[in-house]
């Protein structure tokens, strides 16, 4: 059962020390970043907190994001890679999961399988971004697309399921990829390498904010994890649920939570 964000008590609030958000549809509204939640994560990793967007979307995203954003780091491709840019150094430090000549490999037979879901799912595409991807597939089902029935999107998952890949629904598209990495293991190993955190002794002090099945491996790890108020229309594919839920959907919702923790320091 998700309980409302305003009864996250304010002791437990002001104990928190990194925040870990989804972006689409958890920071954006309509595919759109608005000043409000882009300023919200100024405001927090201002207040000292540790900011990493932990995302599906690919590696040349999170170059920029990395580069350009108010962020510490970025998790990407849905846990294939972290990003983080080293400001006094000026060097991108890039760190993969699995090594170039077997995303070279895997690149070859997500070619091949992306051709069958296109024929084998009427109304789907490739994602607009996947030209940047470095290790996963990622289908289109409603950004750039007319929105596909949900027997549809089960198709797309299934069909990369019969091939042994992994596959993983977001608010917008069905990412596949070669291993059993997800968001929360590269967090991980983000958190260990470069903050020297270990975050399974250190879970209750960060908080994970998202909004789709995607986020599922987060939401269950995260004894504080907050889901934004549009997390509801995935109820009926969750398995795990966060602690928490905001009022407002999306954007707002984020910059809701943003404003909880900062009221509370």
């Amino acid at each position: 059962m998700m309980e409302p964000l305003s009864q996250f008590a304010a002791a437990a609030r002001r104990g928190i020390r990194g925040v870990f958000t989804d972006i689409d549809d958890t920071l954006t509204n309509d595919g759109q970043l608005g000043a409000a939640a882009y300023g919200a994560l100024e405001r927090l990793r201002r207040a000292g907190l540790l900011v990493v967007p932990i995302t599906g979307r690919p590696a040349g995203w999170c170059d920029m994001i990395a580069r350009q954003w108010p962020v510490d780091a970025v998790v990407g491709e849905n846990g294939a890679l972290y990003f983080r840019h080293d400001h006094q150094q000026r060097k991108l430090i890039k760190r993969f999961l699995i090594d170039e000549a077997t995303r070279r490999a895997n690149r070859v037979k997500l070619e091949t399988l992306a051709r069958r879901i296109l024929a084998e799912v009427p109304g789907c595409a490739l994602a607009s971004d996947q030209l940047y991807r470095e290790a996963d597939l990622a289908i289109d089902f409603c950004e750039d697309v007319a929105p596909l029935r949900p027997a549809d999107i089960d198709r797309i998952v299934a069909i990369f399921e019969e091939v042994g890949a992994t596959a993983k629904i977001s608010s917008i598209h069905v990412n596949g990829w070669f291993g059993t990495y997800d968001k929360l293991t590269m967090t991980r190993i983000l958190m260990r390498e470069c903050f020297a955190t270990h975050l399974d002794a250190e879970r209750e002090q960060f908080v994970f904010v998202g909004d789709s099945p995607n986020d599922q491996p987060m939401f269950a790890f995260f004894p504080n994890a907050i889901g934004v108020a549009n997390l509801t229309d995935f109820a009926d594919r969750l398995s795990a649920k966060p602690r928490w839920i905001t009022a407002a959907p999306r954007g707002a919702g984020f910059v809701e939570l943003a404003e909880a923790l900062l009221a509370a320091r």
